[in-house]
């Protein structure tokens, strides 16, 4: 009688493993939006830009806000990938393996053996977004004085720093 109760609890509990499939196609679903929506936003800098040349005016602060949307759609794109390496990552854990990819000659960014792995892949695209978000911020930033240049300074080679550091991690 234990024994067949072990046996269902273990059933159960191995099948619960299947809730992971709606933060898959959720994760999956947050990636399209955002790819959607990043698409819409370099869409509307390229409209802008062929108003001004149309138009023949230049505005203020025309380039910086050109560029500060297409970087702001850049960090968009890079969490898309977040979410979607996550809802890659949670289906080969979870799930099954993806056979089309495995017998794929592409790439193999998305292959996913180990949370470890997944923790790794995810925690590079979300530090380049954090690069991303603070180059966006830094554009929109007025330095009145030498020491927030200093500031600006420090934290620019801080990144960079950090940058090589990830860097020399991901090689080992």
């Amino acid at each position: 009688m234990l024994n067949k109760i072990e046996q269902i609890f273990e059933a159960g509990l191995w099948y619960s493993r299947f809730f992971v499939i709606l933060a898959v196609v959720f994760g999956l679903i947050g990636a399209i939006v955002l790819f959607i929506v990043a698409s819409v936003d370099i869409y509307n800098v390229a409209m802008q830009t062929y108003d001004v040349f149309i138009l023949g005016t230049h505005p203020e602060k025309f380039h910086e806000s050109v560029v500060s949307g297409i970087i702001g759609a850049v960090d968009l794109y890079l969490i898309a990938v977040v979410m979607l390496l996550f809802s890659f990552g949670l289906y080969e854990l979870f799930i099954s393996e993806i056979d089309i990819a495995k017998d794929s000659q592409s790439s193999r960014i998305l292959e996913i053996h180990s949370l470890d792995q997944l923790k790794d892949k995810i925690a590079k695209v979300i530090i380049m977004v954090l690069v991303v978000s603070f180059f966006q911020k830094v554009m929109h930033t007025d330095y009145n004085n030498p020491l927030e240049m200093i500031y600006f300074s420090a934290s620019i080679a801080f990144l960079s720093l950090g940058l090589y550091l990830l860097n020399k991690a991901g090689s080992h």
